[in-house]
């Protein structure tokens, strides 16, 4: 480290930084170190390191499933954030409740762990082992741990207030799982726009996330002329059923996703859906998670909340 920095000619502490991935670099200086490491084929020790300094330079990922659209993308925006601040990541399941989880990632030594989306709703019931650092994505503010999550109720009010902009009388939601902290937001999002409007609200149709639970829940959602759906995978099922029951889309039916996956706009019609920023919720969550690791005073973490914005396409019109 030593040998980089009179390469690069600066001192060992910002050679130090840049290997720790520490913004506290500006980037010409940055390109510089960079550059010498490269000259010199430095490569930092991950073993020696950790004796130094503590730390094991990895952090932990636990979800209950990586079938959703939503958990594939943050477990590869997770891993991206991890890599950038010199972090390995290890993925665990918490298919066998969240604890186990937590007890595989101390076995591992990892500096912390980022919980995701249903496995959150496990965590204020849960006892991590001692000293394993907690950011968890989707779940409320208040905990014993670190939160972040995207804007699910504000995306929610956007999707519901613009359809009844478009001149339905009212909206149906088919929404996510009832343990879901995502859903319930987005639930209670639909529900006050509705209620702002002075619109009576429809019973709300539930289902699992995916598009055969959208499909099933064709027959309850018949006779509206517009829906919220809680996901783009189940408006995928909700947009099949329509169109089998020959109602179009969007002549006679409006229908609205929410999280824009990237085939949204390849749906048949291409999907109106409230855009969740993947990236920007996981460099949020990862960066937070650093911060606590670090005790980065200096450097303090962006606010908890990740903007969402609506993204209208195809399969959404004025009521004719």
């Amino acid at each position: 480290m030593a040998t980089v920095a009179a390469r690069a000619g600066v001192s060992g502490q910002t050679v130090s930084r840049v290997v720790n991935g520490s913004p506290r670099v500006d980037p010409e200086t940055r390109a510089r170190v960079e550059s010498a490491m490269a000259e010199l084929g430095y490569r930092p020790h991950r073993a020696a390191r950790a004796l130094r300094t503590g730390r094991s330079q990895t952090i932990g990922l636990v979800a209950t499933t990586l079938a959703t659209v939503g958990n594939s993308r943050m477990l590869q925006a997770t891993a991206e954030a991890a890599a950038e601040r010199g972090y390995a990541l290890t993925v665990v399941s918490a298919a066998q409740g969240v604890e186990e989880a937590f007890d595989r990632l101390a076995e591992q030594e990892v500096d912390g762990a980022v919980v995701l989306n249903e496995a959150s709703a496990l965590v204020p019931g849960a006892r991590p082992p001692g000293g394993l650092r907690l950011v968890v994505v989707d779940a409320p503010a208040g905990g014993s741990f670190v939160s972040v999550h995207s804007d699910h109720r504000g995306g929610a009010v956007a999707a519901t207030t613009r359809l009844l902009e478009l001149g339905h009388p009212t909206v149906h939601h088919l929404a996510g799982p009832v343990d879901s902290f995502a859903a319930s937001e987005r639930e209670r999002g639909w529900s006050a726009a509705l209620d702002a409007a002075g619109v009576v609200r429809p019973e709300v149709v539930r289902g699992d996330w995916s598009a055969d639970a959208g499909f099933a829940a064709g027959p309850a959602l018949a006779a509206a002329s517009a829906v919220f759906c809680a996901n783009d995978q189940m408006a995928l099922g909700v947009l099949r059923w329509f169109a089998e029951a020959g109602r179009r889309i969007p002549e006679d039916v409006s229908v609205v996703g929410f999280d824009d996956v990237p085939d949204a706009a390849n749906f048949r019609p291409p999907l109106t859906t409230v855009r969740q920023d993947f990236r920007a919720l996981a460099e949020r969550a990862v960066a937070t998670l650093v911060a606590e690791i670090e005790g980065d005073v200096a450097s303090p973490p962006p606010g908890p909340v990740v903007p969402t914005r609506l993204i209208e396409r195809a399969s959404t019109a004025p009521r004719q």
